[in-house]
């Protein structure tokens, strides 16, 4: 964590791949998903959701902006996510999502800044799946949050390639707690995987300096082939497992 950190952050994970994170007074949540265990319909697809929401809407509070990856996938955004849109200030997102949202949304392209209150939030690239399946996939982006008196937060998205985290570490030396979407994700359309497999996570955090990690987007859907034991093992092979901050839907960790 950075010597100049003085107020604080935490982090409360809601399940699935969506999380509260305060810094100082200002409260962001990423990805909501709120919906029940089920079947959803993705094009000629289905989703199975295999576990019921473990924190509803009403649970999270205020809520000063949505950080959310992308809209065209239920695991990221469902039903009861989009509803909830409506009653936050505002949403950043991508260009494509916000211009689709019945919401209040700010559309940002990679490297593009904009500020919550005293935190600059900066949209990163992601690339959802290999190399060559952005038209199957679409457009997602990641985040960075940054203030004087807070650690620096790296939020990944649905983001699949090692090559963009080394991009990122580049840009972003001194990323602190790094908000990482693994689960090892799969669909009959992608050859390959449409997150981080466990020990890709491994390795983002490695590229990434071993910053502190929070791992989401692992379990709750029957589309993700990792969960979050299979992580926190490819962690502790590594020896880095002390890295971990607790991922337990609804159990706030204060740094």
């Amino acid at each position: 964590m950075t010597t100049e950190s003085t107020a604080r952050i935490s982090f409360i994970p809601l399940g699935g791949p969506s999380a509260v994170v305060e810094i100082g007074s200002v409260r962001f949540v990423i990805d909501p998903t709120f919906d029940a265990a089920g079947d959803y319909q993705v094009g000629s697809r289905v989703l199975t959701k295999t576990s019921d929401a473990a924190v509803g809407p009403r649970d999270v509070g205020r809520v000063d902006a949505v950080l959310l990856s992308h809209d065209q996938h239920p695991d990221n955004l469902d039903r009861a996510g989009r509803e909830f849109l409506r009653s936050v200030p505002v949403v950043l997102t991508t260009t494509a999502a916000s211009g689709r949202l019945d919401a209040t949304c700010r559309g940002l392209t990679p490297w593009e800044s904009t500020t919550i209150g005293e935190v600059t939030v900066t949209a990163v690239p992601a690339q959802h799946g290999p190399d060559g399946t952005d038209a199957v996939t679409g457009p997602v982006i990641g985040f960075v949050l940054a203030s004087p008196t807070t650690p620096t937060i790296y939020v990944s998205g649905d983001n699949a390639s090692l090559a963009v985290v080394h991009s990122i570490a580049e840009r972003v030396p001194d990323v602190d707690v790094a908000v990482l979407f693994a689960g090892a994700a799969r669909t009959p359309l992608v050859d390959g995987f449409l997150t981080l497999t466990s020990e890709e996570a491994v390795e983002a955090a490695r590229i990434l300096g071993e910053p502190r990690v929070l791992p989401v987007h692992t379990d709750g859907w029957a589309h993700f082939t990792e969960d979050s034991a299979e992580l926190a093992a490819a962690f502790a092979r590594a020896g880095l497992a002390e890295l971990l901050l607790d991922s337990t839907p609804g159990q706030r960790t204060v740094m």
